[in-house]
């Protein structure tokens, strides 16, 4: 079965953007490292999961950067324009943009079913809303957070109840993110160990 993963920026009061969607607080300037291990979760996923808020900004920001060959961004830019893309709207029918498709069916459903299905992994990347869906739904097999060093006090953030999980990897990285791995507590991953 494919792992539903997810890679999210957080802070270090657990806030993944300001109160108004902000995300100034974030570390643009990362490692080589740390892109290394982002590479690593894209290159074991053929799909990505977006919610419909997200999409628009995510979608345009990599289909420009790809038209850039010579930037720095171009290699990983090529990975999400050419990973198939999936976003979630009750609202939409269609999205502009390169390997993008709508899903409208209800979220566990749909997710469960592309879980389902063969293929490598899928990743997921927010926003807080939707993801805070996801895991309500108990959909999330691997919560990437790389926790940024930087308290805001206010903000959204994508959990909302009490969710017990078991650490599995804890790294800290050059530019001041820490990325801890978890997985749901009682998953058959976890159980494995």
């Amino acid at each position: 079965m494919r792992k539903l993963k997810l890679q999210m920026q957080v802070t270090a009061d657990g806030f993944v953007a300001g109160p108004e969607g902000e995300l100034d607080w974030m570390t643009w300037n990362m490692d080589e490292k740390l892109h290394d291990f982002i590479n690593h979760l894209t290159d074991t996923s053929d799909t990505i999961l977006l919610g419909r808020k997200m999409s628009p900004g995510f979608i345009k920001y990599w289909e420009h950067e790809i038209a850039k060959p010579q930037g720095s961004q171009y290699a990983f830019a090529r990975k999400m324009v050419e990973l198939g893309k999936i976003v979630f709207s009750k609202t939409l029918h269609a999205i502009d943009g390169q390997n993008v498709r709508v899903e409208n069916r209800d979220l566990k459903d749909a997710v469960s079913e592309l879980k389902q299905a063969p293929g490598n992994d899928i990743v997921v990347y927010g926003g807080a809303t939707f993801v805070s869906s996801l895991i309500e739904n108990a959909l999330i097999d691997q919560f990437n957070l790389f926790v940024n060093p930087v308290a805001i006090g206010k903000g959204l953030r994508i959990f909302h109840d009490r969710h017990p999980f078991e650490l599995t990897a804890s790294v800290a990285y050059a530019c001041g993110i820490v990325v801890n791995t978890y997985e749901p507590k009682g998953s058959p991953e976890t159980n494995r160990q």
